[in-house]
């Protein structure tokens, strides 16, 4: 199909689109009632953050969500937010923005093709099957085309799939490597069969904080599904503030997301809850996917030692080894969660920058970013908690 055949759409806001229309592009392989491979390009969570207002007038994030179109059917989709600021995208820029702005320019506004809050890897380019040639060049012109008819500096691409960076860099993109660190079942079986794969020691340092969080004095129970109840949320969502008041100034999420994900989404969630004398002290939200649990939210109402690592880190593999899951993401940053198993995994980003001379500057800085970035892997890597291949001490 010639290009020229295709139209490309703007929407502000997902009720434009029929979910099934959407979804067709963006989790095609849930179609016989699966899950997705993550359910945050899904219809229902995009529209559950633009329903709660979460996204939209003041947030800094205004969707105008891209839609492909040939012969009246939609091919391809995209979710694209006009950004007025830098804020939840987890793939920094401000050093870009303040550059940019030093030299006389705007930066801001920039299109940003992502999930917002969400630092979780997945496709950005949502493709209906049979459409794969064309569907992300048309995606990636029609934003070019927004941005040039709008003045407007740049589009960035955050957390899309090693196949979605190598298909942008060969269309002229900018490719951005990041890191996280991620769980994978190596055939495990259980979370004693992880824990046989670890040097003596850190066998021995994992099973003291297990003991040592589950002697706080309460219970911990795993939701899923309809065991989510809404009191569950009026819990969470204090734990979510208090977090998200230390992290971030004021919480991305507002109090209507939770009330619309125990609605719409509580068959993607897994929450696992820390209870003691009856009422919930801590909690970890994660998300469901169809290789992979998503860690997406962390937050008390009591500190109790370990009880964070075995809520979001111990928790999360028992239920992936539990559910036939292979990974666990447990979201942005911390060099910590090395030690209980998580490795360094290369993460990546896109980019279009308007003014030459500027991307020509930001290329090489990400050369030379890439280039550390592959260092950092590898020496956190040399420093993991698995065992080297030599004789142990007996335990």
């Amino acid at each position: 199909m010639d290009q020229a055949q295709i139209e490309i759409r703007v929407l502000g806001s997902l009720s434009q689109i029929d979910a099934t229309d959407w979804d067709a592009c963006a989790c095609p392989e849930a179609a016989d009632g699966g899950r997705p491979f993550d359910p945050f390009t899904t219809h229902r969570f995009l529209k559950a953050l633009e329903d709660s207002k979460s996204v939209g007038r003041g947030t800094g994030w205004q969707p105008q969500y891209l839609v492909a179109m040939a012969d009246g059917m939609t091919i391809a989709c995209a979710p694209m937010y006009a950004k007025s600021h830098s804020q939840g995208e987890y793939i920094f820029d401000h050093s870009w923005a303040h550059a940019y702005e030093r030299a006389g320019h705007r930066y801001y506004p920039k299109l940003q093709i992502a999930v917002p809050f969400t630092p979780a890897t997945g496709r950005r380019f949502l493709v209906r099957p049979g459409y794969e040639e064309i569907g992300m060049p048309a995606l990636m012109q029609g934003a070019v085309q927004v941005a040039d008819q709008h003045d407007i500096s740049s589009i960035h691409a955050t957390f899309c799939t090693e196949a979605e960076a190598e298909a942008g860099e060969s269309m002229g993109l900018m490719v951005r490597a990041s890191q996280q660190f991620h769980w994978e079942d190596d055939g495990y079986g259980t979370f004693d069969g992880f824990l046989a794969s670890l040097s003596s020691r850190k066998r021995k340092t994992i099973r003291k904080e297990r003991e040592g969080a589950c002697a706080f004095g309460g219970t911990i129970h795993t939701l899923t599904g309809d065991d989510i109840r809404p009191q569950h949320w009026d819990a969470f969502w204090r734990f979510y503030q208090d977090t998200g008041s230390r992290k971030w100034g004021s919480p991305y999420l507002t109090r209507a997301f939770f009330d619309l994900a125990q609605q719409t989404l509580r068959g993607d969630i897994a929450l696992i809850l820390a209870e003691r004398d009856g009422r919930p002290i801590a909690g970890a939200l994660n998300f469901i996917g169809r290789e992979t649990l998503f860690g997406r939210y962390w937050g008390c109402t009591e500190h109790h030692p370990f009880l964070h690592f075995e809520l979001c880190y111990y928790r999360a593999i028992d239920y992936a080894l539990g559910h036939g899951l292979s990974r666990v993401e447990a979201g942005a940053q911390g060099e910590h969660k090395l030690a209980r198993g998580y490795l360094p995994t290369q993460t990546h980003s896109l980019h279009w920058i308007a003014d030459p001379g500027f991307a020509e500057a930001v290329e090489r800085f990400l050369e030379a970013e890439r280039r550390a970035v592959e260092q950092e892997i590898d020496v956190l890597t040399s420093y993991g908690p698995f065992r080297k291949i030599e004789v142990e001490e007996q335990e």
